[in-house]
């Protein structure tokens, strides 16, 4: 195909042949996308028509969509643990997927506190390679000359275990890191990374860091784009040169790499990289030691033309942060993905993070949506058929829940993302993030709802017992100023004896006690990934939730249906709780997380 047959795309002109194939690709899977969804949901019927699971609901080997409507209910992942824990527990029969189950994901917490278990099967691995590889073709309409320079991007691999049954059990992007799809990828002068695989793939959080931070200072002139997957870890980075740049520019001035990086790996491939360069490790030492670090990534990496980082969703309130250290550099957010499965990309990666749009390309999976009005039900859906929403049949500014039906084995599984149709690309439309459902607070991966925070509240506040004291009210935030960011919650605190109030210490164990109930993806994030700072409580005086309340009914809410926000970030709230806070108290210790096994 020649690079001009696809300038009159609406993507515009391709930057070289590799290029205008991925834009060919992606015009003909949105121009076609109702008959993709029918191809994708007829192949996943067909192959799975002998599954335990499929078999159950009688779908009898129909592979048409109205029969799967109205014979496979919706479900949720509580609904589904029953055939996911025998499949880790070793069952290696038919239950969800005809494929064998290759090794499970580990998505965001359950209610109960565990990671949640996504089954996949090693085909899965193509499709996510598949839409990597549309990202930059895309970006290259929009920035030109990334392939005369490198991107400097954190990228860590996670903790990882088996399952009773011996299948193993990690994060996406571990699975994905560890893959051959990555460790062997083919050359791409559009996708060189400062990061060698060695230090990628070190399970050791701060020897990777170190080592991914030192390069990124040696090539420093070579770096053209600055990404990590979360906005939150881009910033535990720049905190981290904060607190190490003396030793890192130590180690460039003497050629030597430092004795805390002890991986054999990490060192044999650093020391055929590593020279002594005194005029670096001065400019490091000029600049990091300045106090004023605004714009401090473009003063360290001069040629950067933009961030990738996710900015959607939680990760909205990490964007001040970021123009601050990067003197405004536009943010990309590039692609839309989940443990479950990968979902499109962003067709506009320059936009502003308020206008991010992701669309969402059918071949991937076969896509529902469930109107935000009909998703208010709670508990199990097994027996529920509600009216689903095809992908092509969504309307302009709705919002809807998805629903995924995958190769691998998930039928009619709501994600629990909360979407708004924002436009569409050809007949596939596009979906703004709005929100997770029912999360609460999020920093980084963790997500924390408001049953979660409930349980932990009132287990903390039983150790007050002895001191005469309860807590009567609490609200919540997430404070992204703090690097890591942490959690905040407000105690407004009934005392038998007003002049006897509970000691600081019972008041930071309080807040350890919190910790200790919150999920393991929270608390992996504050012993071992150090991506979440400890818990805080702040004691307000009393009286100053009727005052929130007061306020709120000055703004128009009604008397008789107010209810106390679990989770506020409203500026002038949080000023009026911070005023009235008469003592804030930290976790003074790491809550308790076991270290999975690696490999």
């Amino acid at each position: 195909m020649a690079v001009d047959s696809v300038l009159s795309s609406p993507l515009g002109p391709p930057a070289c042949e590799k290029d205008a194939k991925a834009l060919q690709f992606i015009e003909e899977m949105t121009r076609n996308a109702d008959s993709v969804q029918q191809r994708v949901l007829g192949e996943i019927l067909a192959r799975n028509a002998e599954t335990e699971y499929l078999r159950r609901f009688k779908l009898d080997g129909a592979t048409d969509k109205e029969t799967f409507k109205s014979k496979i209910p919706m479900v949720t992942y509580e609904d589904l643990q029953p055939e996911i824990q025998r499949i880790a527990n070793g069952d290696r029969s038919a239950i969800l997927s005809a494929h064998p189950v290759s090794e499970f994901l580990t998505s965001s917490g359950t209610s109960a506190g565990e990671r949640k278990l996504m089954p996949t099967i090693q085909e899965e691995l193509d499709r996510r390679q598949l839409l990597y590889s549309l990202l930059m073709p895309v970006m290259n309409l929009f920035v030109p000359g990334l392939n005369e320079g490198k991107g400097l991007y954190f990228l860590f691999v996670k903790s990882e275990t088996k399952t009773p049954g011996g299948l193993l059990a990690r994060p996406v992007l571990t699975s994905y890191y560890k893959s051959d799809h990555f460790k062997t990828r083919k050359y791409d002068p559009y996708m060189v990374y400062t990061s060698p695989n060695e230090a990628i793939l070190c399970p050791d959080s701060y020897q990777s860091m170190y080592t991914q931070m030192l390069c990124g200072l040696y090539e420093r002139n070579q770096v053209l784009r600055l990404g990590a997957v979360f906005a939150s870890g881009l910033l535990r980075a720049i905190r981290f040169l904060q607190l190490h740049w003396q030793q890192l520019a130590h180690d460039i001035r003497t050629g030597s790499l430092s004795p805390k990086i002890t991986d054999p790996a990490i060192r044999n491939c650093m020391a055929r990289m590593m020279s002594s360069d005194p005029e670096l490790a001065e400019f490091v030492a000029s600049e990091c030691s300045k106090e004023n670090w605004e714009g401090i990534i473009s003063r360290i990496w001069p040629n950067t033309k933009y961030l990738d980082v996710i900015v959607t969703g939680a990760m909205a309130q990490y964007i001040p942060t970021l123009d601050y250290y990067s003197g405004g550099l536009p943010l990309a957010c590039t692609m839309y993905a989940s443990s479950e499965c990968y979902f499109g990309l962003n067709l506009n990666p320059m936009c502003q993070p308020a206008e991010v749009s992701y669309t969402i390309m059918p071949n991937m999976a076969y896509f529902e949506f469930l109107p935000l009005d009909s998703s208010s039900s709670s508990g199990s859906t097994r027996d529920s058929l509600p009216k689903l929403v095809d992908l092509v049949d969504v309307e302009m500014g709705k919002e809807y829940e998805l629903v995924i039906t995958t190769y691998a084995g998930l039928y009619r599984y709501r994600v629990g993302d909360i979407l708004r149709v924002t436009g569409f690309h050809n007949s596939a439309p596009q979906f703004h993030f709005v929100r997770r459902k029912n999360v609460l607070l999020s920093i980084d991966s963790d997500k924390t709802d408001e049953a979660e925070l409930q349980r932990a509240v009132e287990d903390a506040s039983d150790l007050l017992r002895e001191y005469g004291a309860s807590v009567v009210e609490y609200t919540s935030y997430a404070d992204t100023k703090t690097i890591p960011g942490h959690y905040v919650i407000y105690w407004e605190l009934m005392l038998k004896d007003p002049h006897n109030s509970p000691p600081d210490e019972a008041l930071d164990r309080c807040c350890l006690a919190m910790e200790e109930l919150l999920n393991s993806v929270y608390r992996q994030g504050r012993v071992a990934d150090n991506s979440i700072g400890p818990l805080e409580i702040r004691v307000v005086k009393s009286g100053t939730f009727e005052e929130l309340m007061d306020y709120a009914i000055s703004r128009g809410a009604s008397i008789n249906q107010y209810k106390v926000p679990r989770c506020v970030s409203f500026t002038p709230i949080m000023e009026l709780l911070d005023s009235r806070a008469v003592s804030t108290h930290f976790s003074p210790a790491l809550p308790h997380w076991t270290p999975e096994r690696r490999r």
